[in-house]
């Protein structure tokens, strides 16, 4: 064999070779994107770990960026699953979203911890009507305002979500409206958002119930307080409006139905079409087995609702 025809010999050899490890990678395990909304990016986190230790052929890739985000991603095909925390559109419907409906959580309204109106604020709460004034209007502009004393002239400091995302979109809802219409200094993510009042004392802002508590200490984030709603408009907040102390308190209030909804809401989990193979047996055991992380992370389970989304699943037809 002369060197030219080695050469060709050594390059066929390297050509087997690396087909064969190519063939061999993509035969190892499968691959689950994931992207989409802040709300449900803990709870994601947590079934994408327990899911892959029982299958380590499977890898889960999990990323937050709103559910506009993670709307866009699934029906352009960037991922095989989007995380939604608002209504799914009849527009995005007609392109092929399939979704189901796997937990509950809600949206919260925050301040600044060291607010030197705190006190009164928690204690009288913030009504929905003036919640409207805030963030529609622009007529609420200072804290006098919102306590009814003209003697105080602090301005408040409005702030929404930059991203389109369903904690806005659900925020808007409540107040009647849709998330373009809302107020405020737009800040990108849960983690923005929270940061950003408590960076400011004067602040006001609304947060995910997972975001709103630190997930160790049960207890509001580092730097904010929840503001009460005053749902019945006198003034205070009486016994049965106050739960937002701590995040078990808030949570039973949003499964017993007294926190209202909006902004409590369901939460989706969204694919182009039905889904197939290693992503529906995902969606299957997120809905079955997964289940009982569900409120160890901080959610609200819909166990009436399970069946009937285990059984969009298994059907042949829709």
């Amino acid at each position: 064999m002369n060197r030219l025809d080695c050469k060709k010999k050594v390059l066929q050899i390297f050509i087997v070779v690396v087909l064969s490890c190519s063939c061999c990678m993509s035969q190892k395990g499968d691959t689950i994107t994931v992207s989409g909304a802040w709300a449900l990016y803990p709870l994601m986190v947590k079934w994408a770990e327990e899911y892959t230790a029982l299958h380590p052929d499977v890898r889960i890739d999990v990323s937050a960026g709103g559910a506009g985000k993670g709307m866009a991603d699934t029906l352009g095909g960037l991922a095989d699953i989007g995380m939604i925390s608002r209504e799914i559109y009849s527009e995005e419907i007609e392109k092929g979203a399939f979704w189901i409906v796997v937990c509950k959580d809600a949206v919260l309204p925050i301040i600044n911890r060291n607010n030197p109106y705190s006190v009164e604020i928690l204690s009288r709460g913030i009504t929905k009507e003036t919640f409207y004034r805030i963030y529609i209007e622009g007529t609420v502009t200072t804290w006098g305002d919102i306590l009814g004393d003209p003697e105080i002239t602090d301005d408040l400091h409005v702030y929404t979500r930059s991203d389109a995302c369903g904690a806005a979109q659900t925020w808007a809802l409540y107040l009647g409206v849709v998330q373009e219409d809302l107020l405020g200094v737009g800040v990108y993510g849960d983690p923005g958002i929270v940061e950003a009042a408590a960076s400011d004392k004067y602040s006001i802002g609304y947060a995910n119930l997972n975001f709103a508590f630190d997930a160790h200490t049960g207890e509001p984030s580092p730097g904010i307080a929840v503001v009460p709603i005053d749902l019945n408009g006198n003034k205070r907040i009486d016994d049965n409006e106050a739960f937002y102390t701590t995040k078990s308190q808030i949570i039973d209030a949003i499964a017993r139905g007294v926190y209202p909804s909006p902004p409590a809401r369901e939460l989706y989990l969204v694919t182009r079409g039905k889904p197939e193979g290693v992503v529906r047996d995902f969606l299957i055991w997120i809905l079955t087995e997964g289940q009982q992380y569900v409120p160890e992370i901080g959610y609200i389970s819909v166990e009436e609702k399970l069946d009937e989304e285990l059984k969009k699943l298994e059907d042949e037809k829709l």
